[in-house]
């Protein structure tokens, strides 16, 4: 057991092996500790997150520490069963690998139960172990697109593409078995635990497999409402996000800048954690129908208001601004900063998904990017919290002249680079280019980090603010929308402090990573640090 500081708040537990990372998280959620607030399983990691105002991080990892790793509780046994047209361009090719014939590896992978290891990668992507006992490499270069219900093997896992998206696991067949499906109760169709049993569905239907059901669309608002004139370059709704989804392969998402959101919401009277409009370098034209109160914060970017008899006025940012029916509102672009929110009075009245109106672009989830002709409807004026008039930023807004310097704990795989790389994740800039997005920041330096560790890194669980570095050597710093798990070496991952700050980076702007403290790993402080499997639990 390895413990691998992540962040202020949040650190990585690395076990032998996915047995053993399935018992310690049977075991942390059925006798969760106080302050922990989210636990992401992986292959042979737990990412850990917590409140350090509940429980300091050495009180943590001594809690984990002496918790005992020999049992496995038992967990909801459903049994699901899923049919495969094994017809998948790379199943010559995995029968090679094993050395079996191509009806033996079907014959196998359909003659065991697997089993639900964990989720993520994106919502309803299952790894399932056991089974079939299969060891298969992922492909040495992976492909750009994989159909969704694409069923695929990588590693010990076996697993089933819920939606198209790139992948390097070698793929056997395809199901019509939808995985993910937010007409459901239930969007996932496998849980953790949950067992699945694969059945040989023949060959392929002439037609291909159906279409999939599009989720239902809500009725246009008949009363009080924003009217979308143009969306600009991007326009979502956000709030603070949907924690507690990670069973589903459901990773947070939500505002990239909280602090702009909360002030926004202030400035109108609302809670400060409804949803806002989040727009991207401004662009964004809404015409009002009734009467309310809105506010812009975040950017500094320039908003006209044009009534309905074409009087124009410059609104300010962070102040409370009257509507009236007809009034037009513009956000112009950013003189400083990259995204702009505008809270409305009373919130908006769209339907939340999965406890949220956060949209998460990369997994898909939650309301659609605003379009032209949208409709958001509002509650009307009333009595209630009164407005703020005291709304500042929370930092100095950069521009894309400017050298942005964030603080950055080392780890959780440091030690997987050269001393000259991690030596120069500090001493030298990196550019923001403009393939970054909510998913995260792509950086460019004048020199890629380079690995002294080139092994093929188990899937473990990421975090905002991570520095990933793919192959390229060029790191990209995750934002709201990275992937619940990933596959390439974080070498180190912005301090909380400063996520809001990243959030708000634009395009060209450069970037200075300063590391608060040197990596090591965080060891226990009790003499029982590691029980055997003998050892009895101590509370």
């Amino acid at each position: 057991m390895r413990f691998l500081p992540v962040n202020l708040d949040a650190l990585l537990v690395e076990l032998k092996d996915l047995d053993q990372t399935l018992a310690l998280y049977d075991t942390l959620m059925a006798e969760p500790i106080a302050g922990v607030e989210h636990i992401i399983p992986a292959a042979r990691t737990l990412l850990i997150e917590f409140r350090p105002s509940a429980i300091e991080r050495q009180a943590l990892v001594d809690r984990i520490a002496v918790q005992d790793l020999s049992q496995r509780r038992a967990h909801e046994h459903r049994r699901v069963e899923i049919p495969v047209h094994y017809t998948g361009e790379d199943l010559d090719e995995v029968a090679t690998l094993l050395g079996l014939s191509r009806d033996e590896v079907v014959r196998r992978h359909t003659a065991h139960d697997y089993t639900v290891a964990f989720c993520g990668f994106a919502p309803g992507f299952a790894y399932l172990t056991d089974g079939a006992g299969f060891q298969v490499p992922r492909r040495q270069t992976p492909r750009t697109r994989i159909p969704a219900g694409a069923v695929a093997l990588a590693g010990e896992f076996s697993g089933v593409y819920p939606q198209a998206s790139p992948g390097g696991w070698q793929i056997i067949g395809v199901t019509p078995s939808r995985m993910w499906d937010l007409n459901r109760d239930e969007p996932a169709l496998l849980r953790p635990g949950y067992k699945v049993r694969f059945t040989d569905a023949g060959p392929l239907p002439a037609g291909g497999l159906p279409a999939p059901t599009p989720p239902t669309r809500a009725a246009p608002p008949s009363g009080a409402c924003l009217e979308i004139i143009t969306p600009g370059l991007h326009s979502v709704l956000q709030d603070l996000g949907r924690p507690g989804q990670t069973s589903q392969g459901v990773s947070k998402s939500g505002a990239l800048d909280l602090s702009a959101l909360r002030a926004a919401n202030r400035a109108v009277g609302n809670r400060s954690d409804m949803a806002c409009i989040e727009a991207l370098l401004g662009g964004l034209s809404v015409v009002c129908h009734g009467r309310t109160v809105i506010a812009v914060t975040g950017a500094q970017t320039p908003v006209s208001i044009t009534t309905a008899g074409g009087l124009q006025w410059q609104a300010p940012n962070y102040q409370p601004i009257e509507l009236d029916e007809g009034d037009r509102v513009s956000l112009g672009s950013p003189k400083a900063g990259l995204r702009s929110y505008l809270a409305i009075r009373g919130g908006f009245d769209v339907a939340p998904v999965l406890g949220s109106l956060s949209t998460d672009t990369l997994a898909q989830v939650g309301p659609p990017a605003l379009a032209v002709g949208d409709r958001l409807g509002f509650a009307t004026l009333g009595t209630g919290t009164s407005v703020s008039l005291n709304e500042a930023p929370a930092f100095e807004l950069p521009t894309a002249s400017d050298i942005v310097t964030l603080d950055v704990i080392m780890g959780p795989r440091t030690d997987w680079f050269t001393e000259d790389a991690i030596e120069r994740l500090s001493s030298q800039l990196w550019r923001v280019s403009a393939q970054s997005n909510r998913v995260g920041i792509r950086l460019a330096g004048e020199t890629p980090l380079t690995r002294s560790n080139h092994q093929e890194l188990p899937s473990e669980g990421t975090c905002v603010g991570a520095i990933q570095v793919p192959a390229s050597g060029q790191p990209v710093l995750f934002l709201a929308d990275h992937p619940l798990t990933g596959g390439y070496p974080v070498i180190a991952v912005v301090a909380s402090h400063h996520l809001d700050l990243a959030g708000q980076i634009p395009v060209n702007a450069q970037i200075r990573f300063n590391p608060l403290d040197e990596f090591h790993e965080i060891q226990p402080s009790t003499a029982a640090s590691f029980p055997t499997a003998d050892a009895k639990k101590i509370p």
